[in-house]
């Protein structure tokens, strides 16, 4: 029968570094009996499969602690020296065999970081964000060098969801954590939505490794930025039932965090499913996932097999997200929006800025005495399907001192080539004052006025605008 090396990996509460103490071996039997108590519907110790070593198991304890079972005759643990350079000279995908510069072995029982250190690159990526490498009194795990420097800098910002399929609570964080350091599948950020914990891996501004490859194409390296967040729990209860984010401070923070990278607060590929086989109908399109910006599902990257983190609340993510397509393209579906009435509005001067008709309104809103509107009513808009190639309206609250964006840049040139730049220098990828004062222009050229010409941009004026995907 089958024997096993034991070990115990635990995280330091202080330094977050991994000390793994080797405890021996033991028989079939006994492994049999740490799954069957694992299994346990009242258990405290929850079975994780390593999926990198054939026959090795890991336990969760809910000391903080990760218990690990290799076989005896298992084949090395080999993991990839984190590359610290991004992949140049390429014009379509890079062609290496995994992320990272070649295989190291790794004793079956060693704790994974002691092959892979590299060091953190002391200053930002090439083309990196100007938003934080960590997020302010987050907990360090392990020696922070899981990544290097992004592929496709020039591509948009990005966030991806992963839940740990693991039970979620303060006491889990830190075995989790191990066990992403063991299995070398570290994003830069675990969360625990129960206790608000946040913990790196890495910097925000390098890549993670906690998605596996487009073929040859570096799916950690895709964009300006892709943080990668693994949430405490199960993609078939979504972490977000129940959750508020007025009482969890470090998750507003991270939130934050991505905004500052320039991650819109869109869902590009939709709504994440509800279920594995829903996932398994859907598409996941390439050239959404390369072209736009915002946030996305495990299950909604090319090249991955996983369906997390399941339907999550994309209004606590957050997000907002075109109408469900399955993933299957890249544009911008149509969508309804509200408008409140404001003084001196008329239903015809509404249908007018809208693009609509006053008999549509009327059919659409049921309105009885369409000429008696009270201000602060809300009104239904009919849909609006913006051209496939135009980049979707990223949410007035996109639109803010500090916001670094390529949309941003974008906006401006459409902004020129309408006579309404107002620019100095540039347009640039910063939201500017001049920005403002240019979109302002727009806005009043469309015959806007008073405060509707505000210089922020709203969706209605932003479709017409037609900025081209970035």
């Amino acid at each position: 029968m089958t024997e096993y090396h034991v070990a115990t990996d635990h995280l330091g509460p202080d330094t977050g570094e991994v000390t793994t103490t080797y405890l021996g071996t033991c028989t079939q039997e006994h492994a049999d009996e740490v799954r069957a108590i694992a299994g346990l519907p009242d258990t405290e110790r929850w079975l994780k499969e390593n999926p990198r070593q054939a026959g090795s198991f890991l336990v969760l304890r809910d000391d903080g602690d990760l218990d690990v079972y290799v076989p005896t005759d298992a084949s090395e643990f080999r993991v990839y020296e984190p590359d610290p350079a991004p992949k140049s000279g390429v014009t379509n995908m890079p062609t290496v065999e995994s992320d990272g510069p070649g295989p190291v072995k790794m004793p079956a029982i060693v704790g994974p970081g002691a092959n892979d250190n590299m060091g953190v690159t002391p200053d930002l990526p090439r083309g990196a964000a100007t938003g934080p490498a960590y997020v302010s009194g987050v907990t360090k795990f392990g020696d922070q060098s899981i990544g290097g420097s992004m592929d496709y800098p020039g591509n948009p910002a990005r966030a991806v969801w992963h839940t740990t399929e693991s039970p979620a609570g303060a006491s889990y964080f830190t075995s989790v954590a191990a066990y992403l350091i063991r299995v070398a599948s570290e994003p830069q950020v675990i969360y625990d939505p129960v206790s608000d914990k946040l913990g790196q891996f890495g910097p925000l501004t390098q890549s993670a490794r906690a998605l596996q490859n487009d073929g040859s194409r570096r799916t950690n390296r895709e964009g300006k930025v892709c943080i990668q967040v693994e949430v405490l729990g199960r993609a078939a209860t979504p972490w977000t039932n129940g959750f508020d984010p007025a009482d969890k401070p470090n998750f507003r923070k991270l939130i934050a965090a991505m905004r500052a990278h320039g991650i819109p607060d869109v869902w590009p590929a939709g709504k994440p499913k509800a279920t594995a086989a829903e996932v398994a109908k859907t598409t996941r399109n390439r050239t959404t996932w390369q072209s736009k910006g915002g946030h996305f599902s495990h299950g909604q990257v090319p090249g991955n097999s996983h369906w997390d983190p399941g339907a999550i609340n994309i209004d606590i993510v957050p997000g907002k997200a075109p109408a469900d397509t399955g993933g299957d393209s890249g544009g911008s579906p149509s969508s309804t929006s509200t408008y409140t009435v404001r003084k001196g509005d008329t239903l015809s001067s509404i249908a007018k800025a809208h693009g609509t008709t006053t008999a549509k309104l009327v059919s659409l809103n049921g309105l009885k005495d369409p000429d008696h509107l009270s201000v602060g009513q809300k009104l239904k808009l009919p849909a609006v399907k913006p051209a496939a190639q135009y980049e979707p309206f990223p949410g007035a609250e996109f639109f803010h001192g500090g916001r670094h964006s390529p949309i941003i840049t974008a906006m401006g040139r459409r902004l020129v080539a309408e006579g309404c730049g107002r620019y100095n220098s540039g347009p640039g990828p910063d939201w500017t004052n001049a920005d403002r004062e240019s979109y302002r222009a727009w806005q009043q050229k469309l015959g806007y006025t008073g405060d509707d010409a505000d210089g922020i941009p709203g969706k209605t004026s932003w479709d017409k605008l037609r900025v081209p995907n970035v």
